[in-house]
């Protein structure tokens, strides 16, 4: 999982603990994530490119997740910044390998291409969150 990817999952964190009517700016979240604001840039234009992500107009600007955190999958965030999961070159659409048809480990590598996927798929942003703060609890224990 490349830096953008995973900027990407802690800005949709960051998001969606936003309460209804709070405004969360761009340096809000560069602080509290601690991502380059020159940075943070680039992973909110990823998230709003693909529609996850939009900026709220008004008095005071800010940013908002277009769907519940529960329908965020890490999947979408991930695909935000890859054009589709491939966890070897070979299984890249970008990819032509020469040994394809005669290649019994790329079987392998499209079952866990597949098994990756569907994990990434499984978990929202809203899963995350809880996990936060089971974290959260434990550390002020």
């Amino acid at each position: 999982m490349n830096t953008k990817v995973r900027y990407g999952v802690r800005t949709a964190m960051e998001l969606a603990l936003k309460k209804p009517g709070e405004d969360i700016y761009q340096k809000d979240i560069s602080i509290n994530q601690e991502i380059s604001y020159k940075y943070l840039d680039q992973i909110i234009a990823g998230l709003k490119s693909a529609g996850l992500v939009t900026t709220v107009s008004g008095k005071k600007s800010g940013y908002i997740l277009t769907r519940e955190p529960g329908r965020i999958s890490v999947y979408d965030i991930y695909t935000a910044f890859n054009p589709g999961l491939a966890v070897v070159e070979c299984l890249s659409d970008e990819e032509v390998c020469k040994k394809e048809e005669r290649c019994a480990a790329k079987h392998f590598w499209e079952e866990l291409n597949d098994v990756v996927e569907r994990y990434l798929k499984s978990i929202t942003i809203n899963d995350l969150l809880e996990k936060q703060v089971e974290i959260n609890k434990q550390l002020a224990e």
